[in-house]
């Protein structure tokens, strides 16, 4: 068999204690990380979706690949030797409130596939049955969520942001009932498994639950795991672990976290359900939901319906909401440390660390050698002000700023507009005030550029490093949805194809960079989406 020469250890479910009971069915776990339980068995596997490097570096071969096992496999209807399927015990806040158990409610981890290349990685299987932590749901996943996650993982991944990744995508031959927008509209829809990939899928969830309950012993077991997992380094010679240990892995973790949302910031992605369930505990970005990204600029945007009103996990105010959440895994861990000093300093450095990361970013993406202070900073807000006064692509703006000639005329209106005029959803909301004000930042801009020294070429090469020409926009993904629901799966590999390297201009691909077209609007999957899937 072509799987033979892959070795699972099953790191976690050999280091931490599992639930005593083995039926599957809901209730309440105590004093476990996880709980066993099987896939439930697909109807006819069918892979549709692969991502090759990944299955490479994972060790799987061609012929691995090419076997009728694989989508068995990836699908759970066949276990390979070493594998013991888990779910995970977690908790969470959801929506600013305290949610209490969760856990993986259609998540069931195959076991840890220990790789040449990238270490322990853990084989997750998204939508393949109930589990302990389903409560009311049926633990699947249909086809159009699981085409979304499994796009956006491995764009993520070729973005240079930390994520999970996205190994397979596969139909089970079955169908579930939906409500798509929660509006009455139910209907059958074919479900789909994502055998998503990393070395840790623990979030700050877990170590919150065992903590609101009072279980230290339990909250230690995780946290020592987790550093000698995924943060070795950290690990004491001495095995002996103290407040200082635990201090530097939390500061760890902040630092990741910054950097991963700083770079959410940077691309236009919004996450859509930021809830403390779905942080993980190295910092990747995880739970691809009703996750969304920002056409018309907006710092208030967010795709969530759930979240339409309060507006939690709108695009600006990610980085607060990074910081929230981190505090509560402060207050999580507070009976490890003893003190509330060390931690309120390292959450105080948070905010100090994200709004320099934030910055340094933004003077890339303007195409800055570095960041210079306030006058630099009163350059970015400003722009911020402009992007959002008419609607204004992002990732379409940053692309054309980057060929602005460094001595463009200002003194005239024509030039800019001709070379900026794409971005913009309507020229007609180009009202004298907003000409004369981009005409005063351009102007601004220029300056300060020029005060680098980098010619326009240099400065282009810098900008289209960090700004993407191409990221899987929400009409994109339901254009691939909308022909696979028919059978058709060419776009996704269309889409994996492009999405390999979105910095780069591809002419050929020229038009999968254009702004939402009008159609998309409104429509449902194109700009808002629900948790439903």
């Amino acid at each position: 068999m072509p799987f033979n020469h892959l070795k699972f250890d099953n790191r976690l479910r050999n280091n931490l204690p599992a639930d005593n009971e083995t039926d599957n069915y809901c209730r309440s776990v105590e004093n476990a990380a996880y709980s066993l339980v099987s896939p439930v068995k697909a109807t006819a596997p069918k892979l549709v979706a692969l991502s090759s490097l990944l299955a490479e570096q994972l060790g799987f071969s061609t012929e691995a690949l090419n076997s009728p096992e694989f989508p068995q496999i990836m699908t759970g209807n066949l276990l390979l030797d070493g594998m013991q399927p888990y779910a995970l015990c977690y908790g969470g806040h959801q929506f600013g409130q305290w949610a209490g158990q969760l856990g993986d409610g259609r998540a069931i981890n195959l076991g840890e596939l220990v790789t040449t290349n990238l270490g322990h990685q853990t084989l997750q299987l998204k939508g393949a049955g109930p589990t302990p932590y389903s409560r009311r749901a049926d633990g699947m996943a249909v086809l159009r969520s699981s085409i979304r996650e499994f796009l956006c993982s491995e764009a993520m991944f070729h973005l240079g942001i930390s994520t999970t990744r996205a190994l397979s995508l596969c139909l089970t031959g079955d169908q579930v009932v939906r409500d798509m927008m929660y509006d009455g509209n139910a209907a059958l829809e074919p479900t789909a498994i994502v055998c998503r990939v990393s070395s840790s899928f623990l979030r700050f969830g877990s170590f919150q639950l065992p903590a609101s309950r009072g279980d230290e012993q339990l909250l230690i077991q995780l946290v020592e795991h987790c550093i000698k997992s995924d943060y070795p380094h950290l690990a004491p010679a001495s095995g002996v672990f103290d407040q200082q240990v635990y201090l530097a892995w939390f500061k760890e973790v902040c630092e990741r976290t910054c950097d991963t949302v700083v770079n959410w910031m940077r691309v236009g992605f919004v996450h859509g359900v930021m809830n403390t369930d779905n942080m993980s505990i190295l910092g990747e970005t995880i739970d691809y939901g009703p996750y969304g990204w920002i056409d018309d600029f907006d710092l208030d945007w967010t795709p969530n319906t759930t979240d339409e009103g309060q507006k939690r996990y709108r695009f600006g105010g990610q980085g607060e909401i990074s910081q929230w959440n981190l505090f509560q895994l402060a207050n999580a861990i507070f009976p490890l440390i003893g003190e509330a000093e060390p931690l309120q300093t390292i959450l105080s450095d948070y905010g100090i660390d994200y709004h320099r990361k934030w910055c340094d970013m933004m003077a890339a993406k303007l195409g800055f050698k570095h960041y210079q202070g306030e006058t630099d900073l009163a350059l970015f807000k400003s722009l911020e002000k402009l992007l959002a006064a008419v609607e204004t692509d992002m990732t379409v703006f940053y692309r054309l700023l980057a060929n602005i000639p460094n001595d463009l005329n200002t003194q005239t209106a024509t030039q800019w507009m001709a070379k900026l005029g794409p971005c913009y959803y309507s020229l007609l909301d180009l009202d004298d005030q907003y000409i004369k004000d981009m005409t005063k930042w351009l102007t601004s801009y220029l300056e300060r550029v020029n005060a680098d020294g980098l010619s326009q070429e240099m400065r282009a090469t810098a900008m289209n490093k960090v700004n993407p020409k191409y990221v899987i926009r929400n009409y994109l993904a339901q254009q691939a949805i909308e022909l696979a629901e028919k059978g058709d799966f060419s776009e996704i590999a269309t889409l994996q194809e492009i999405l390999k390297n979105p910095y780069n201009d591809q002419p050929e691909h020229n038009s999968y960079a254009q702004k939402r077209p009008d159609w998309a609007r409104d429509k449902a999957g194109c700009s808002m989406l629900s948790c439903s899937s």
